[in-house]
Order: structure tokens, then sequence, then C-alpha cells
């Protein structure tokens, strides 16, 4: 006996449109309100139950809503607006709270519905605790007043003891081998908008501060009411931002081993086990929690678990309820604490015996034990409350089974089948495939998956031919009796898909040959020669990319190569996904992001998770965690990219440095860089028209000004350094080094400047936690510089100035700089405006270097403050310094000594793309009015 879904549900799946006004089509995943555990008063200050169910006491989408009493003051969930009068309607299960005329209106699912509605199941990548101020848990619904959890991919907030609770509804951020869409969807999340946000279809006001409210769409930011949402065309473009993001198309990651978390680079958050946070396993109290009743209350607390897996990690929640309470009215409340839908005609309670540890043979009890005793002691037992209770399921002759098409392109969400005793894996898969008008294919070509949707991680299990469905099912329940709403069943092409992973591999010896490197990790991790290849090489950087055919293997590499050092060097390990480059739209340019969250405090590591939910995850890199060369190894085959460097002008040179050496490896051999400053001096920064720092600025924002930024060009330098006759040189203190190579995009300094830096860089070596603040920094180098003030160093008698091989002779300076843009020292016009017959208009790409000189910290102050100008000296595009003692060196803003011998400086290949910002403001993000229907907001609407 089988039956096919209703149309209205494939929406969720992306089998097709959804149809307004069915509650199998709300338009938010699983985000609208799961409670916290506990059946205690709803949101507010504090509603109390009154008994009488609402008209229709189960309304869609799957809420139990019941007429309450408010005592102070309470918002509609829905409309937000304030409710008048003494009486609100809450459900019992998710706390959503509502006027009376809203009720016909709610699209947002309860918890006990969400997973079921869920189109495709993702996890999330929660990240560590951190105060959310004004946000509200997507789950108890109720203000994050203490530390939280946030996803680093979309925006879900949470409680951490409302983890349990949330359903697997991240973003789909690439396929994984078998799911290919033609069109992508909107990701509706509720509540948590920007302040003033107006809604897409009737244009009012559909955030609020006081209530979880409004849904967003979390790939093109588009903003509506919950009901008006409906008439929005659920194609999703990716709004203004689309021609930056990555689209989840053309990102492909096979299922493995490897978690969400280390896809994206992210460091997972570590929390206590989903029982709670006390020392005991306990439930911690909180918002939303039941604290224990008084004897003299009439009332009892018990602790419920919901099956042999929380028993064996003491997780429970608590519940309290009237010491007369019937076996009918606990088990009820009990289901609702754990969001358990499930018929309570099917379930029973049974006793938890108070020396049990574990129930690993422990059957339960018989449905008549659920009777709650008067003195509220467990039966047989001289215990005091809390008493424990297990949910248990009873035996079934049979169930009803929704099976979902996997990922084969129907028209049905899926189809419901009855599985009795005698049913097997394949004897449904046989069933089922007519009904999906798949008959004319052979069974052998498909298979029954199991997919566990746990909001940490989504696991994937493909059953066998003979694997009885009934007895499976009853297996679930056992170990957890809420999973079984979190569990689904896939019919799916049975192919094998070939593994293969491509895991980054960085900090090995620079220099090597393939075979080398080769040699070298097999020594280090007995990798498999018939299933691990170097597939491409990056000896300069020491890194290579490995082809793993096995992810066993590659989940085994990872976890020792990451934690691994060679030769004395740390390893990097990365999981990096295939990007399908010819899938990509022809007027995609999408955005390569890097960010170095060591700058600008702690706001380079907010700037890394806020790009991760403005784009696609894929794109986004932190380079503490191999450097820029994992990124650009990810786009080295699309047509057409640019690049956004988060940090100071080092971090920036660090990855124009990275460029230059990749280029020849890059379809897009000069993608265009901005600079998002997060430094101190960020003197690029300040000639690109970026700012001297940023200071809060909205993410949104600065990617907007990023897509309309102007393209310029700006000359690079290398500084060869060659200190190989440092034995003839008089006075050398410092030891001779081998030949090396730098790049510069600003200015390299040498003398006072380069003292006053390298002093700096110590200081903030020693205590870096001290260097968080830009106004601190400047403060460092003020105290540092007074120190020099009295110090004589006669620079010109120490070093000797070549400008295209004709000698300089230098007056009495004390620092010697090279600038190739017009800022220097956060700011500072070193070169000066005034005309000069000798020089040309300095341009950063002109070809030419500025050679000018300072005669001590004095004068560096007096150029900063804007009272002078440096010595102009010379100009030239070839340059040959002698240093004839060990001196301070600088290039833009990265010190060291240097010891005696040569510096060469002279132009470096071709000339980079910069983006300098637009002056006018950018445009604020385009509204999507084609693509939602002319027509009025929803008849009915309360707002």
């Amino acid at each position: 006996m089988a039956a096919a879904a209703e149309p209205g549900a494939r929406a969720w799946l992306g089998g097709g449109s959804p149809r307004p006004g069915s509650p199998a089509c709300s338009p938010v995943l699983g985000a609208g309100g799961r409670a916290r555990p506990g059946p205690g008063p709803g949101p507010g200050p504090g509603p109390e139950r009154a008994g009488a169910r609402a008209p229709g006491s189960v309304a869609g989408p799957g809420h139990s809503f019941r007429k309450v009493t408010l005592t102070k003051p309470t918002f509609c969930h829905l409309c937000s607006d304030f409710i008048w009068g003494l009486a609100g309607f809450l459900c019992d299960v998710c706390n959503f709270m509502s006027h009376e005329k809203c009720l016909k209106l709610v699209r947002i699912p309860c918890t006990s519905v969400a997973p079921s509605l869920v189109r495709v199941p993702v996890a999330h990548c929660f990240s560590p605790r951190g105060l959310h101020k004004r946000k509200f848990c997507a789950v108890c619904r109720k203000v994050l007043e203490a530390p939280a959890l946030h996803c680093e991919v979309c925006e879900l907030h949470l409680h951490p003891d409302c983890v349990p609770f949330a359903c697997s509804d991240c973003r789909q951020c690439h396929q994984d081998g078998h799911q290919d869409h033609d069109t992508h969807h909107h990701h509706w999340r509720e509540g948590n908008l920007p302040s003033g946000a107006r809604c897409e279809v009737c244009r009012k006001t559909c955030g609020s501060s006081d209530v979880l409210a409004g849904v967003r769409c979390e790939w093109c930011g588009v903003q509506a009411h919950s009901v008006c949402s409906a008439v929005l065309a659920p194609e999703c473009g990716f709004g203004r931002l689309r021609s930056l993001v990555l689209p989840p198309a053309c990102v492909r990651l096979l299922p493995g081993g490897f978690s969400k978390t280390q896809s994206f680079r992210i460091a997972e958050a570590v929390e206590p086990g989903e029982g709670g946070d006390g020392a005991d396993g306990s439930a911690a109290v909180g918002p939303g929690r039941e604290t224990p009743a008084t004897p003299e209350s009439g009332k009892q607390t018990l602790k419920i678990f919901d099956g042999d897996d929380a028993v064996r990690r003491s997780q429970f929640r608590l519940i309290t309820v009237s010491r007369l309470a019937s076996a009918e009215e606990v088990l009820e409340a009990a289901l609702r604490v754990h969001h358990i839908p499930e018929d309570p005609g099917h379930l029973e309670l049974c006793p938890l015996p108070p020396s049990l540890k574990a129930c690993d043979t422990w059957a339960g009890g018989k449905a008549g034990s659920a009777v709650i005793s008067e003195e509220g002691r467990s039966p047989g037992s001289g215990e005091a409350t809390p008493e424990a209770w297990v949910i248990r399921a009873l035996p079934r002759a049979q169930e009803v089974l929704k099976i979902y098409p996997g990922w084969l392109k129907v028209g049905v969400a899926y189809v419901s089948v009855r599985v009795t005793p005698k049913s097997t894996a394949r004897s449904v898969v046989l069933e089922v495939l007519p009904l999906l008008g798949r008959q004319a294919e052979g069974p052998e070509s498909f298979q029954l998956v199991e997919v566990a949707m746990g909001c940490r991680q989504v696991q994937r299990t493909a059953l066998m031919d003979e694997q009885p469905l009934l007895d499976r099912l009853q297996d679930i329940r056992q170990m957890s009796v809420r999973q079984v709403s979190q569990t689904r069943f896939y019919v799916a092409e049975s192919r094998d898909v070939a593994p293969h992973v491509s895991l980054f591999v960085g900090g090995l010896p620079p220099g090597l040959s393939p075979e080398e490197y080769s040699s070298l990790l097999h020594e280090a991790v007995a990798t498999k020669a018939t299933v691990v290849s170097v597939s491409h090489v990056y000896s300069s950087q020491g890194a290579v990319v490995l082809d793993v055919t096995c992810f066993s293997e590659a989940e085994r590499l990872y976890v020792l190569l990451k934690d691994m050092a060679v030769r004395g060097r740390p390893l990097t390990a990365l999981v990096l996904p295939d990007l399908l480059h010819a899938k990509l739209p022809p007027d995609s340019c999408p955005l390569l992001v890097f960010v170095n969250p060591k700058s600008g405090g702690l706001k380079g590591r907010d700037l890394l998770c806020s790009f991760r939910k403005l784009l696609n995850p894929h794109q986004v890199f932190d380079l503490t965690n191999g450097g820029p060369l994992p990124g650009l190894h990810l786009f080295s085959q699309v047509p057409c990219f640019r690049v956004l460097v988060c940090g100071g002008d080092g971090t920036v040179g660090w990855v124009l440095g990275a460029l230059e050496e990749t280029r020849y490896r890059l379809a897009c051999p000069e993608p265009s860089v901005a600079i998002l400053p997060l430094g101190t001096g960020n003197d690029l920064g300040r000639v690109l028209r970026w700012g001297a720092g940023y200071s809060g600025e909205d993410p949104l924002s600065v990617l907007l000004s990023v897509d309309e930024a102007d393209a310029v060009l700006m000359d690079r330098w290398t500084i060869l350094l060659d200190a190989h006759d440092a034995a003839s040189a008089e006075n050398g203190t410092a030891d001779a080094e081998p030949p090396k190579i730098v790049q510069m995009s600003n200015y390299c300094g040498i003398g006072i400047d380069a003292e006053l830096s390298l002093d700096f860089h110590q200081a903030r070596e020693e205590e870096p936690g001290k260097f968080t603040s830009r106004l601190h920094n400047k403060g460092v180098y003020v105290r540092v510089g007074l120190q020099k003030i009295s110090h004589s160093r006669s620079l010109h008698k120490q070093i000797r100035l070549q400008v295209e091989r004709q000698e300089v002779e230098l007056p009495s300076i004390e620092g010697l700089i090279f600038i190739n843009i017009p800022s220097w020292g956060s700011g500072a016009d070193l070169w000066g405006s005034d005309s000069d017959a000798r020089f040309e208009k300095p341009r950063m790409d002109d070809g030419l270097l500025e050679v000018v000189g300072v005669t001590g910290v004095v004068h560096m102050g007096q150029v900063q403050g804007g009272l002078r100008s440096g010595i102009r000296i010379a100009q030239g595009s070839y340059f040959r310094v002698t240093l004839l003692k060990a001196t301070p060196v600088q290039v833009d803003g990265e010190p060291w000594v240097q010891a005696p011998g040569h510096m060469i400086i002279s132009a470096a290949g071709p000339k980079v793309h910069m983006l300098r910002k637009a002056k006018q403001k950018p445009k604020r993000a385009a509204t999507t009015r084609d693509a939602r229907a002319d027509a009025p907001a929803p008849e009915g609407d309360p707002r």
C-alpha cells in the first residue's frame, strides 16, 4: 500500500515550487522555534497557562496552541505587534506566541515538524561561545542574555542547551557528489533581522527587537514578513552580491570522513554533551528551564530520558507536573519537553531503576508503570524527587514510512509505503520505483540510504538489501525516540562515486622535486602509493596538493599531518573542494577573500565570520591556516576572479607575493586586489581610498564597495639582499647571510625609520595581547621614537647609493627611504607636493621610485604632522645600496637587521592590478521586486 506525497511539500527537497498556503511549504526551515526543554512559561517575562486549547488545538504547521493569560507585556511572534488584553495563544512545544487573529496565518513550522520540512539536510558549524547582544535563540525564541553559540555559515543563534533541538537546516554551500539542482531556492531564516528592516513585499517594517519575527534569505538577503514571503518567487538570484558569490552548484565536495568545519577551515566549538552543562550531566538551569519543585507546592519535578543513548550519557530534561497527574498527562509533558511529534498512544513511560548506570541490557518497564505515586517517589524506592523516567515505543505490527527520491529528479517530494516485519530494504526499493516512474530501470541500480539529520553532522548509511526496516526503526527508537523524526530514508542510485579528496599540505621544505616530496611524506606518515599521489607541487613555497582516492586514507592523513612537524617546521593540512569553473555564470567574477585574524585586534576574527555568512564559505580563507596558497590553488582555473585582502600592509604584500609566484599557474593571471585595512599604518589602503583602517563598517557595504571599485595599476619592486662581502666590511656585527629576495609594494626604509619599526615589532612579539588597538600601537611608536631622539647614527657615512648605476652623494641623514606610493608612516606625504624641475611628478604606476632622506626622529615627526617634507635625493628605476655595517631595514612594515653587503632594488615583473574604492558611496543592495509576484500583501495580514 503506497501513496504519493502532496506536491506542495516538494519545495523542501528542491523538487519544485512551493504552493502558497500549504503547511508543507513554510518559508522557514526549522528556524522557527523549537522549545527549550521544559514546558515552562512561554516567551516574554511570564504568561501563565490558562488551560484552554486554541481553536483547532493542533495548528499548522505542527503547532499546538493553548490560550494563556498574560501577566506582563508580550508581543506576537508573527506580526511583532503588542498583544493587547490579557489573552494570547502559546505553542506548548516551541513557545510561539500569537494573537488569535494571527493564528490562521502562522507558517513558521513548530520544532516538532521542522526536520521533516528541510529540503536538503545540511549540518551547522558552531563557533565558540560569544555574547550576542539583542539576538534571539532560534530554538526557544528567547533573548540570548548569556554566552551563546552561532553558526559561522548561516544566521542560526542558539543557547548551548538548545543545540540538540536545532535541525540540520544550514546553507547548502556545495554539491556532495549527487545533488545537482537546476535552480537555487531562497534559504529562509527567521528573526534577528537588522534594525529598520523593510519587507520586500509590503515595504513595512518586518524586523523586531522584542521577538523572533520576520524572515531573511541567507543568500540574497531579501527580507520579508513570514506571511509575505509566500508570494515571492522561490528562486534565489544571490542578490546584489551575485557577481561576487561562488555559486554552490559550482563547488563539489564528495561526502567522506570530513565534517563541515574541516571543509570550511573553522575551529569547531567544544561543547559539553547534549544533555546540558551540569556536573552530573543534567540540564543546566536557564531561560525556559524548570527548577525542582518544593514539596509544599503540590507539584513534582521528573527527569525524562528519551532512550538508551540519553540514559548512557546521563542527558535528561526536566518537567514539573502535579502530584496527581495521570500517566497520560505526564507522557504528554514528556513528549513536549523532548519535541517528539509522535502519537502518545504509541509510546509509554517506564521508570529508570535508581541503581542503573548504563542501559545496554535494560529493556524498560510496562505501560502501567507510568503512574506517578502520590508521595512523589519512584515506585519501590525511598529516593526523593526528582524521579527518572524513560520514553519507550510500544511494539508495532506495521508502520507507514516516507521514502524520499534521494537525488533523482522526479515530481514528488516523497512517497509513503507500509512496512511490515517482512519488509526489507530491497523490497521497499522494488515497491517505490514504480511510484517514482523509474520502473523501467533495474532495481539493482538503486539502494536505500538512511540519513541521520543531526544539527552538527549529517550521516548517510547505505542499508543492506536484507535489512528489516521495522526492526531498524525499533532500534532507532530504542536509542532515542526523538531521533526517528530526524531520520530519513532515501532511494538513490547505487552507482559508486569514485572517492576523491584534494588535500593541501603546506610547511614542507622548499625546493624539492615531486618525487622527493612523495618520499618525504611516505617517511613521515606512511602514505599508500596506490591511493595517494602528488597532483600539484609549489616547490618555492614548500607545499603540495595530494590526490587521495580513498576516504579513510584521506582522513588518516589529515589527522596526522595537521599536527605534525617535518624537519622542525609545523605542517598545515587543508581539505579543498573541486571548483567546477565551467559551470560559473558568464558574468560571474567571484571574490577570493583572505583574512588575517591577527590583524586589527578581534576585528579580523569577526570579519572572517561575517564574510562566510555573506559569501560562500569555500571562498573565504584564514591566512593563519596555510597562507594565501590554498585559496589561489582552488581558484587557479577560474577565468575571472577578484581578491580581497583583510589585513595590514604586510599582509597585502604577503598575498601579492604569493600571486607573483603562482601567476603562471592561474587562468586569471592578473586578478584585481582590493584591501580592507586592519593594520596600524595602512598606507596602501589610504592611497587606494579604503581608509586609514577598518572601524566596524557593515561588511555588506564593504563587499558592495569592492564590486564597484575601479581597477588601477601599481608597480611592484624586487629587492635583492646580498650579504656575501660582509667579511670585508669594517665593524660588521651580524653574521653573513645567503642572498635572498623580497618584494616591495609601498616603501623600503634604511636607518632610523626601520629601527623604530624593529623596536615596535619586538615589543609586539613580547606582549601581543596588548597590541589590539590602533591608537595604542601608535602610542608605542611615539614612545619608541622619543627614546631615539638623542641618538646620532650618521647613516650617510655607513651606506653608499647608486641610482641608474650613477653614484649619488648623500646629505647628512639618519634614514633613507624608497617610496612607491604617496603615503608613508600612517598617511604622511614624505615627498611633498612642491613642484621640482629635477624630478617627475610621482605616481605609483610610473615605473619609478622616489628616494627621500630624513635627519632624525624630530624630522620624521614633523613630516607626519604635515610641517615638513623629506629631503628629496633621487628618482629612478634601478638602485644599488652598499651597507658598510649591519643596519636596520624595513620593507612594507616588516623590519630586520641586515648584514653588511649590497641591496639591489629593481622593477619586478608586470604591474599588479589593484582596486581603488570609488569616490561615490556604493549603491544599496538592489531589490528583488522583479522576482516577486505582482500581488498585494496576503489577505488578512495583521500588519
